[in-house]
């Protein structure tokens, strides 16, 4: 496997274990530090806010200053969000924290890109598993994530989730230096200078909008049900520890199919495997509304897992193929800006659904949403395929 992919796994591996940090504790800091229930997943919002922020100018500006350069500048703004966290926690200033956490954001936003970059750097034939083995760094982050979330709790006495921050400011400098191992190639003369259609045009593409709709989707119920699952878990009495113990087995979930995916879109197709992921997540929802033991928790959340791997990288595989290299830029600006817009939103309305509503209602009200996705996937693949045979 090429190096320059290992690395990039590597540094994916560090960006999700922070991650897997966060939704471990955030939920709960805003649960003891937001002035009112509405809010308790205000911080969770405000880190999707930033990458939501981040989506479009990440990938100018990597057009502009080099794929390299960008990662170096996320990442050193996800470090002033971990120190502006680790004072907000300091001086119990909810406000302080919601910025630390927008910061947070907008060095994820920037790393989310870590799988695109990944395609630049191997060759054409080994796109699907390039992407693939990226996405397969977050097994390590599945067990170090909420390992860390749980032994970071005795670090600083008396503040029991700082500690957490301080371990997410050492994950951000390791990535700092295992960046400066890799080797991607310069922006190319054709992204700078080939012809690029109008965004309306590209956009409005079959492909693009499945692609777009199925990311979409399986990511935003993955991350509201990720999301408020601490909070209903500790309503139904479960230890901090349980709570993470679900987490880890979500996010292997997430990321241990990873070693495979690319061989089973290779096998079976790029929109199969987005249905089977779609029926994956129907699973969970199914599982969350027959019960709360912990069981319950823990099987809904691995298949929610496993369900958005299947989901969120062939999406990501297919919207590859619907721009040309002087298009790359500012498609999958548009890709992350509707995608994470979405996402953003769930963060900001789960605890709020969960609250307001109740596990059950939250969990009922997902399932149109997952099919809509699969209809929408379905009939815009229909469309892309009757348009090439009108075109031949």
């Amino acid at each position: 496997m090429n190096m320059n992919v290992v690395l990039l796994s590597l540094c994916q591996a560090l960006l999700t274990t922070g991650n897997i940090l966060l939704v471990s504790v955030t939920a709960l800091i805003g649960r003891d530090m937001a002035p009112s229930a509405a809010l308790i997943t205000l911080p969770v919002a405000m880190q999707f806010v930033g990458l939501m922020a981040a989506t479009i100018p990440a990938s100018l500006v990597m057009k502009r200053i080099g794929r390299k350069n960008g990662f170096y500048l996320g990442t050193t703004i996800g470090i002033a969000g971990a120190f502006t966290c680790i004072f907000a926690l300091d001086g119990n200033q909810f406000d302080l924290f919601c910025l630390g956490t927008f910061l947070l954001g907008i060095g994820i936003g920037f790393g989310t890109l870590y799988r695109f970059a990944a395609v630049e750097v191997c060759a054409p034939d080994q796109k699907n598993r390039a992407i693939s083995m990226v996405m397969a760094g977050g097994v390590l982050a599945a067990v170090a994530g909420p390992a860390l979330a749980v032994s970071s709790q005795g670090w600083v006495e008396d503040i029991p989730f700082q500690g957490a921050f301080i371990g997410l400011l050492g994950l951000y400098i390791i990535a700092l230096l295992l960046l400066s191992l890799i080797r991607i190639p310069p922006v190319s003369a054709d992204e700078h200078h080939g012809e690029a259609r109008p965004i309306a045009e590209i956009i409005s593409q079959p492909n693009f909008i499945g692609a777009v709709v199925a990311a979409m989707v399986g990511y935003a119920v993955m991350n509201l049900l990720m999301t408020a699952t601490p909070l209903a878990m500790q309503r139904c009495g479960y230890s901090f520890g349980s709570v993470a113990n679900v987490i880890e087995w979500h996010v292997l979930g997430m990321f241990l199919p990873s070693f495979f995916t690319g061989s089973l879109v290779n096998r079976f197709g790029i929109k199969p495997m987005i249905y089977s992921g779609a029926v994956l997540i129907m699973g969970c929802i199914a599982i969350n509304m027959t019960g709360t033991s912990e069981w319950h928790f823990f099987a809904a959340l691995l298949l929610l897992g496993v369900g958005w791997n299947f989901m969120f990288i062939p999406a990501t595989q297919l919207l590859t193929g619907t721009y040309k290299p002087a298009e790359k830029a500012k498609s999958q600006a548009a890709n992350e800006f509707l995608v994470f817009g979405v996402v953003t939103l769930s963060a900001l309305t789960s605890g709020w659904l969960e609250d307001a509503l109740g596990w059950f209602t939250m969990n009922w009200m997902m399932l149109p949403v997952v099919l809509w996705a699969v209809a929408v996937v379905y009939l815009m693949d229909k469309k892309a395929k009757a348009t090439v045979s009108a075109v031949s």
